[in-house]
């Protein structure tokens, strides 16, 4: 996904000759620092980054990280998908949130905020996961439920980000037709070099819902059925001997401003 990024500021770079401003939101999870912000180095002269994610600790972690591999050109701060103040209006070329802000409540809002600090022109691109699909991700969020508590009365479900008839919805109640919206199904590989038995522990120690669904297992005595699930899902979903290897298909989501 980050080549793809790379791509659209490579292009940005040709049409109007400078380096766009690029905002990531919800983008310091813990994947994202280990596989893809080291490829950042590579575009030190083309793009200038700033990270925004609404748990201090992660973004905490991403400025260290960005400090230990030399990045001048990448930033984190601390905020809401739903209400991205102080940041201005049409400040970034580029907005982009993988995963991220799919997970924060109130849509159209996001999709509002996400509108608000893209410059006229500018592109917002979306990861999202998709419901019922049957790779990794969507089967985790399944799995992962059936363990933990019913959510409350009025809860919007990330997943419905990975309709494309929600995403036209919500951008159209920003001011966007929905000829200027595209998507694409498109695959994130997940790779990790121990087992997949190991690899279900970075999911529980590190990705917010397995996090949860543990937490709630174990009060009522079902973390470990909740592993043995998840570890029979991994090594089925695994396509390498050596490590894992995983892919997962998500939707990919272009607007132009």
């Amino acid at each position: 996904m980050l080549s793809h990024i790379v791509n659209l500021v490579n292009d940005y770079q040709v049409v109007h000759g400078a380096r766009p401003n690029v905002v990531y939101m919800n983008e310091t999870h813990y994947g994202y620092l280990r596989e893809e912000l080291p490829g950042v180095r590579d575009h030190d002269n083309l793009v200038a980054i700033l990270g925004v994610d609404i748990a201090r600790n992660l973004v905490e972690a991403g400025n260290r990280r960005a400090a230990e591999l030399g990045l001048s050109n990448c930033r984190f701060q601390q905020g809401d998908a739903t209400n991205l103040q102080p940041l201005a209006d049409a400040t970034f070329d580029v907005v982009v949130s993988i995963f991220g802000a799919m997970f924060a409540p109130r849509p159209f809002d996001v999709a509002k905020e996400m509108v608000r600090v893209t410059r006229p022109g500018g592109r917002i691109v979306m990861g999202n996961w998709i419901p019922n699909d049957p790779t990794l991700v969507a089967q985790i969020l399944r799995i992962s439920s059936a363990y933990t508590p019913p959510p409350p009365e009025g809860f919007i479900s990330p997943m419905t980000w990975g309709v494309e008839s929600n995403v036209i919805e919500r951008f159209g109640g920003a001011g966007i037709p929905a000829e200027r919206i595209s998507f694409a199904r498109d695959t994130f590989t997940f790779e990790f070099p121990g087992s997949p038995e190991q690899f279900v522990g970075e999911f529980r120690n590190y990705y917010g819902p397995t996090m949860n669904a543990f937490a709630a297992a174990e009060k009522d005595g079902r973390a470990a059925n909740l592993q043995a699930e998840l570890e029979e899902l991994f090594r089925a979903q695994n396509t390498s001997t050596a490590g894992a290897t995983i892919p997962a298909t998500f939707l990919r989501v272009e607007v132009t401003r």
